[in-house]
């Protein structure tokens, strides 16, 4: 089992939202009414690791070991979300997300391959550590600068954890999971439709409520994660490219080949499978 060494990991690392937050330099005056809202709207997209939750744990029933993971998964999520409400309960109170605010983005998801969904969630978490590392960059109060790198550290740590679970997919399930790892990671290396950069946040996991089955269509503010991503913290072509280039050094020391760029990754891909890369039935939302 992998849970029981993690558990260990991640518990010496874990950060303590009383002792290791200095709200002693907290100075609400550094902070615009512009930064103020994104913090609103990351701790509301923090929040759907709720629903993220429900769908691991009902389309991972066969894996024990796996589901055990995500009571540390959840709770280092939604303490995300409570840091980020207890900085704007202090610098904020008017920000303050409300209780229907975050049940908003609480909604059932579609049942999805556990193969895919599980590469899915490893390519969010990569993309989602240097979308907090921007965010601290572009920050000019301190506290918040402060919290924003916590949770970046965070996020790598489960992109390490989920990838361990990989790697034991890929000892357990062969082809099948060498066949998910690929398909998912062309379309997370490849910018999505419309060549925004996919997330599971901006995926949509419900048919039956489309279009409004993104966990994004259910923010205040559903236009947020684009002007945030283009404007405030500008991720960039740059940005963008790192992450990509971390997608396929993980893809080739995982299954053991050389892929330079996406190109290459789908050639290899579909010299296996023949066939080209669609997004799951139901992709699962994540934390932002």
């Amino acid at each position: 089992m992998l849970y029981p060494d993690l558990f260990k990991n991640l518990e010496r690392a874990r950060w303590s939202l009383a002792d290791d937050v200095p709200w002693d330099r907290l100075d609400p005056s550094a902070l615009s009414d512009e930064q103020a809202l994104t913090v609103k709207m990351n701790a509301i997209t923090e929040w759907s690791a709720l629903p993220a939750t429900e769908m691991f744990l009902r389309d991972n029933r066969h894996d024990s070991d796996f589901s055990a993971f995500m009571s540390v998964w959840f709770y280092e999520e939604q303490k995300h979300a409570l840091v980020l409400m207890e900085y704007l309960r202090r610098a904020r109170p008017d920000l303050v997300p409300t209780e229907d605010e975050l049940h908003a983005v609480r909604f059932a998801f579609d049942p999805a391959p556990p193969l895919e969904t599980l590469m899915l969630h490893f390519c969010g978490e990569l993309r989602l550590t240097r979308w907090y590392r921007r965010a601290a960059d572009w920050h000019t109060e301190p506290v918040i600068r402060h919290v924003y790198g916590l949770i970046s550290e965070d996020e790598a740590r489960h992109g390490g954890a989920y990838l361990r679970y990989m790697q034991r997919a890929l000892e357990r399930d062969g082809e099948a999971a060498r066949a998910a790892f690929g398909r998912i990671g062309v379309l997370m290396a490849s910018g999505g439709r419309g060549g925004k950069p996919l997330h599971p946040t901006n995926l949509h996991v419900n048919q039956s409520l489309f279009p409004n089955d993104t966990v994004q269509s259910r923010l205040p503010e559903p236009a947020w994660l684009e002007r945030w991503l283009d404007e405030q913290i500008r991720f960039d072509a740059g940005c963008e490219a790192r992450v990509v280039r971390a997608i396929l050094r993980s893809l080739s020391a995982l299954l053991g080949e050389r892929f330079e760029t996406v190109r290459d990754l789908n050639r290899w891909r579909k010299a296996r499978t023949g066939s080209e890369p669609r997004a799951p039935a139901a992709s699962p939302a994540a934390s932002v």
